[in-house]
């Protein structure tokens, strides 16, 4: 592995998010609620970074 630490803090948030919340939700309340669990135990993330994508050489309008 090669960032434990950090992979041990992402696994942790992850899984309380899990314990907390269950399953059954869509992807955008998980998503949500390790936002919020990733800002509690300090670790940086960004939340939705754009994503340009092209298909065929032509840049797709739509930003993901």
């Amino acid at each position: 592995m090669l960032f434990p630490d950090e992979s041990y803090r992402v696994m942790g948030a992850c899984f309380e998010v899990h314990n907390t919340m269950g399953c059954g939700f869509l992807e955008d309340v998980y998503h949500e609620c390790l936002a919020i669990e990733f800002e509690q135990s300090g670790v940086p993330f960004i939340s939705k970074p754009e994503l340009t994508l092209a298909y065929r050489g032509r840049e797709l309008q739509q930003k993901y």
